[in-house]
């Protein structure tokens, strides 16, 4: 996409933002009583049907939960994002309608690209004529809006929260004028090239945010103030060849080393550097013209130490060094982006990760277990988009609406894989949404009552007290992220109890919440739990399926009224927090990264400094030391980040200890000005394996 499709593209955004937060904020006045300064009419007043005042008090639920207290300014900001999000989450469906009726895609019939002309719409009217009715109880395009609404539904069950018409985010619904016009805006012929890419999605993500409100978070503050303002002051596209050379050179180098050079990918790897590392035995034989030849055109430390002798190549060192890694089955292979924005470096590594999975089905050691799962070898190619989802690629940010947005483009990717398969949309693989692990960097949720409610049931007690313990380690993952050493925030949290407990006089009653706490609980600790050797050796896989459990069975509750919103809000939250734990408490082959830069965030500024003493002067030195610790021995970090920790004095111990010691740089690109987009940073591209 060149610049001034871009730029149209920008434009486009920033008028349909407008549009939409201006309509559906006056609806939330108008209808339900509630004013942007955060002021409520009683409900009593409004004049409004039963479904009218449930859906009023969903949002007061809503409200109360993001606002967190009764403090005016966070009424308010809550009040703001509920704005914000209803507004982005419907624009985002029908940028998602527009990106899967595409030709190059055709996952659905058209149904927005001609608005109430499309194809799709004019057969729902024929086999549901009822949708065109009038009445006085049927508002103008009152049809068309049920049609979409189905859709959302039906897409909701593979796609989850952007589609999911019970969230509360999605009681606003913009007026018919207002629909038209976006619609006029999003169908206009000079953006027709726009929806037929994959990162169009990506790109309305980051635009949705104005310019002149990372401008003014910026002079308000040298520090993000929130977790918000951290997201939008880092939403910078990564630019596809710098996606692509990192990529190329982490997992792609990582499946060419196993193949020993005998891959497709040393050609679809446009930017892979081809050093010796499978050509070790060969130099036994070649002269040294040849040698230096190669040494020429090849940047890579290690080549430095080979050394001639009568024309031959002394290689022993260097091959100590240089081990080529033994070949996985594909389904082991895991790539993580750990703020991951909508999902860039997800979303070229699925193409390679496609031929990956192809070429292992031939090969003489991986394919007979690929091929004992699969026997038919159309069967497993058609399993390939699936298993890729499934297996290969998951990604984490601090901001909601990117994992959403993430999670559709790879979910889209999947289906234009299908597509070049040759297969009709009928016939392709479901691809649950469970599937897709795209992650959202949330706390756990706040509702204590809630939380004491489900501790009163777990065994044995002391189990409800390390829950609780976690539960206020992980505040601080909206604000610190990927950054948040969860996993070792367990095994801390455990060691402390048993020792602590272990100390306690026999009979003690220890009470679940603090005195500041609302809800105590009494639990009696006996002198057995504290001696169960099983117990505390399974411990952390007890606390997270202890965590898993309470959120699937929140989640399947039906309660009634406002109670039922906070409940599943409180569902959702948990949700999130524990696929959260659960990618942080995994080990990866690949990761991938173009870090916020810069100071931390106010609230994650004490705990980067304690996490990364070694790290803590800029966020995107403490993800590169973060992203080394989640790496298996031999993994490799590929990585977009601003050059001067390359140089200045204050990087000092991350140069020394962090990338020379802990890791080996592979290669290196000094991008300099103008690579990620509006960004002032000189910036660099480098790839480093982890030494261990």
């Amino acid at each position: 996409m060149d610049q001034s499709l871009r730029l149209l593209l920008y434009n486009t955004v920033v008028q349909c933002r407008r549009l939409l937060e201006e309509n559906l904020a006056l609806q939330l006045e108008g209808v339900y009583g509630v004013s942007m300064d955060g002021a409520a009419e009683p409900l009593g007043r409004l004049h409004l049907d039963a479904v009218g005042r449930a859906d009023r008090q969903a949002i007061e639920a809503t409200l109360a939960h993001w606002a967190g207290g009764k403090d005016s300014d966070r009424r308010r900001s809550a009040v703001e994002r509920y704005i914000r999000e209803s507004a982005f989450t419907f624009l985002n469906r029908l940028a998602a309608l527009k990106l899967m009726e595409h030709p190059s895609r055709a996952i659905i019939q058209p149904s927005v690209g001609q608005g109430e002309q499309s194809k799709g719409f004019q057969q729902f009217t024929m086999l549901s004529p009822e949708a065109l009715r009038a009445g006085p109880d049927v508002p103008p395009g009152g049809g068309y809006r049920l049609y979409l609404e189905l859709l959302f539904d039906d897409l909701s069950q593979v796609l989850g929260t952007l589609f999911d018409s019970s969230l509360p985010t999605a009681i606003l619904y913009p007026t018919h004028p207002c629909l038209n016009a976006v619609l006029a805006l999003l169908n206009a012929s000079a953006l027709a090239d726009v929806w037929g890419e994959d990162e169009t999605i990506g790109w309305i993500y980051q635009y949705f945010t104005p310019t002149e409100l990372r401008d003014e978070a910026r002079k308000a503050s040298s520090a993000p103030r929130s977790s918000y303002e951290m997201a939008f002051r880092n939403q910078f596209y990564t630019p596809r060849y710098v996606v692509a050379f990192l990529a190329d050179n982490s997992l792609g180098r990582l499946w060419w080393q196993m193949r020993s050079g005998d891959t497709r990918l040393a050609e679809q790897c446009e930017y892979l550097i081809q050093d010796l590392r499978f050509t070790i035995d060969d130099l036994r034989t070649s002269n040294q013209s040849e040698i230096v030849n190669r040494k020429s055109k090849i940047e890579n430390p290690l080549i430095d130490d080979l050394r001639f002798t009568n024309e031959e190549p002394e290689i022993g060192n260097l091959k100590s060094k240089i081990v080529n890694p033994a070949k996985r089955d594909p389904r082991e292979l895991r790539i993580i982006d750990l703020a991951c924005g909508s999902g860039h470096f997800l979303l070229y590594s699925f193409g390679l990760l496609q031929t990956i999975y192809e070429e292992a089905y031939d090969d003489a050691d991986l394919g007979p277990a690929l091929q004992r799962d699969y026997p038919d070898r159309d069967t497993y190619r058609r399993a390939i988009p699936g298993l890729i989802l499934e297996h290969n690629l998951y990604g984490i940010d601090i901001d909601l609406r990117a994992a959403q947005i993430a999670g559709l483009a790879l979910w889209l990717r999947a289906q234009r894989a299908f597509g070049e398969l040759g297969l009709k949309v009928r016939a392709r693989p479901q691809i649950h949404r469970d599937c897709i692990h795209i992650v959202c960097a949330a706390p756990m949720p706040g509702e204590y009552d809630l939380l004491g409610e489900f501790c009163r049931t777990l065994q044995p007690a002391v189990l409800g007290n390390l829950l609780l313990d976690i539960w206020e380690r992980m505040k601080l993952a909206g604000e610190v992220g990927s950054l948040l050493k969860v996993e070792q925030e367990i095994e801390t949290a455990i060691r402390k109890a048993r020792e602590q407990l272990a100390a306690l006089p026999p009979g003690i009653q220890l009470t679940l919440f603090g005195p500041e706490r609302p809800q105590q609980i009494t639990m009696p600790i006996r002198r057995a739990e504290l001696e169960d050797d099983a117990f505390w050796a399974e411990a952390a896989d007890r606390v997270v399926e202890a965590l898993r459990d309470y959120a699937a069975r929140a989640k399947a509750r039906q309660a009634a009224g406002p109670h039922a919103v906070t409940q599943r809000l409180f569902a959702m939250d948990a949700e999130q927090g524990m696929a959260f734990v659960d990618l942080m408490r995994q080990r990866y082959d690949v990761v991938l990264i173009n870090p916020p830069f810069g100071a931390a965030s106010v609230d994650g500024k004490d705990y980067i400094a304690r996490a990364y003493p070694r790290t803590k002067n800029d966020l995107y030195a403490a993800f590169v030391e973060r992203a080394l610790e989640l790496l298996h021995p031999g993994g490799t970090l590929g990585a977009i980040t601003s050059r001067t920790g390359f140089f200045l004095t204050s990087f000092q111990k991350w140069r020394e200890e962090i990338l020379l010691q802990e890791a080996r740089l592979v290669t290196m690109a000094d991008l300099g000005y103008g690579v990620l987009d509006t960004a002032m940073v000189e910036t660099a591209a480098y790839v480093v394996e982890k030494i261990g």
